[in-house]
C-alpha cells in the first residue's frame, strides 16, 4: 500500500452516543479553532512545532481545513473532525494517512521489534479538546477507533501515532494495552513520534 491514494473503503463517519465523526470541512474553521485554542498547549507538543501560535485566528484555520477537505477529496488523506453528538461542538480530529503519504516517506522509521513498516494499513493520528480529556473521552474515542478500523476500514493494522513529549496520550495508549511497534522521526523535528499499535 505504499502508494500516495487510498485503495480500501474509507468511511463517511462514526457514530457513538458520546461524539461523531465525519470528514472536516471548511464550514468547520470555528467550532475547530476553538478547539484547537483551548487545546493548544497539548497540540504544540504534539506537533512538535509552535502551532497553533496564540494569535492564530479563524481565518487562518479556514484556510489549513480547506488543504484537509481537498486532500480527504482526493483520497491521499483523512482528516474526520470529532464532534458533540448535536455537532454543535468541536471535541478533536482524527487523521488517517497511508503509509506512502509524502511525509511519512520523509520520516525516519525504526522497528523496536519485529514488526514491518511496509506492513503497516494505516497510520492514525488524533487528538481530543483538553476539556474532554479531563472526562477521559479520548480513551473511549481511541476505543471506538480500534473498532472502527477493524469494522468499517477494513485494516487490521492501524497503527497510532503520538509524540513522546506528550505524556498524556503515551499513557493512554499504553493503558489501551496498545505496545510500541516503531519510533518515528519526522524530518526538520526534533523528536520522537512513538507508533503504537
Amino acid at each position: 500500500m505504499a502508494n500516495h491514494n487510498w485503495s480500501g473503503p474509507v468511511p463517511a463517519g462514526l457514530k457513538t452516543e458520546e461524539f461523531v465523526l465525519r470528514p472536516i470541512a471548511a464550514d468547520d474553521a470555528e467550532r475547530d479553532h476553538a478547539a484547537v485554542m483551548e487545546t493548544r498547549e497539548d497540540l504544540r507538543l504534539w506537533e512538535q512545532s509552535e502551532w497553533p501560535a496564540d494569535d492564530f485566528t479563524v481565518e487562518a484555520n479556514r484556510v489549513d481545513l480547506v488543504g484537509l477537505e481537498e486532500r480527504h477529496a482526493e483520497g491521499r488523506a483523512f482528516t474526520y473532525t470529532v464532534l458533540a453528538p448535536d455537532g454543535s461542538e468541536s471535541l478533536g480530529c482524527v487523521y488517517v494517512f497511508p503509509i506512502g503519504a509524502s511525509f511519512l516517506e520523509k520520516s525516519t522509521v525504526t522497528p523496536v521489534g519485529h514488526d514491518e513498516w511496509a506492513d503497516v494499513e494505516a497510520v492514525v493520528y488524533f487528538w481530543a479538546r483538553r476539556s474532554q480529556t479531563e472526562n477521559g473521552m479520548d480513551e473511549r474515542l481511541l476505543t471506538a477507533l480500534r473498532a472502527w478500523f477493524a469494522d468499517e476500514w477494513k485494516v487490521d493494522r492501524a497503527v497510532f501515532v503520538t509524540n513522546e513529549q506528550f505524556t498524556q496520550q503515551v499513557e493512554l495508549m499504553r493503558r489501551a494495552e496498545l505496545n510500541l511497534k516503531f519510533e518515528l522521526v519526522e524530518p526538520g523535528k526534533p523528536g520522537t513520534y512513538l507508533v503504537f499499535g
